[in-house]
């Protein structure tokens, strides 16, 4: 199956199940991270859209226990960058319908959570195909490591995805069930 049958498939299962109401616990997330003895402090989000999973009780969190928090903005070519953004500031929705920071300050995560239609085992993640997320984190790999957390419902896990030579490897994937990686 091409990844433009397999997006469509998952996301009218997605919006069939969007009132089951499946969350990511935000003390398994935090337990996760103190195992992996992470020391970053700067992380990006996304704001939740098209009945993706919400991230955003984690986003909170991250802010209370004084972690930077960001979120993306779309730009031309299928660009994006994260700006700072806080849980009180105020969103602006961009022409995707998606809800973006006002414009702050350039901001480079060092942890990144990645919404997704699909995954596979093998950590690879089947986007939209606008190619946004490949196109950011090739750009600033060039400069960084970041560490890439999928989150997903389980039921979005598929056997193989298939991957072309732009797509990016997540090293985790976080689903209200389990994490992979």
């Amino acid at each position: 199956m091409n990844k433009s049958k397999i997006r469509s498939k998952i996301l009218k299962f997605r919006k069939f199940n969007s009132n089951k109401n499946f969350k990511i616990d935000p003390d398994k997330f935090f337990s996760f991270l103190k195992t992996r003895k992470y020391n970053f402090k700067n992380f990006g989000g996304y704001y939740p859209s098209n009945h993706e999973i919400d991230d955003l009780e984690i986003l909170y969190l991250l802010e209370k226990k004084n972690y930077n928090i960001s979120l993306p903005i779309i730009k031309k070519n299928n660009q994006m960058d994260f700006f700072k953004w806080s849980i009180n500031d105020p969103l602006k929705i961009n022409k995707y319908g998606i809800p973006e920071p006002i414009k702050s300050k350039i901001f480079y995560p060092e942890i990144l959570f990645l919404p997704l239609v699909s995954y596979d085992n093998n950590l690879n993640r089947l986007g939209y195909g606008g190619g946004f997320y490949d196109r950011y984190i090739d750009k600033i790999e060039k400069n960084k490591k970041i560490i890439k957390i999928g989150l997903a419902f389980s039921y979005q896990r598929l056997k193989k995805i298939p991957t072309t030579q732009y797509d990016k490897k997540l090293d985790f994937i976080i689903t209200e069930k389990e994490i992979l990686g």
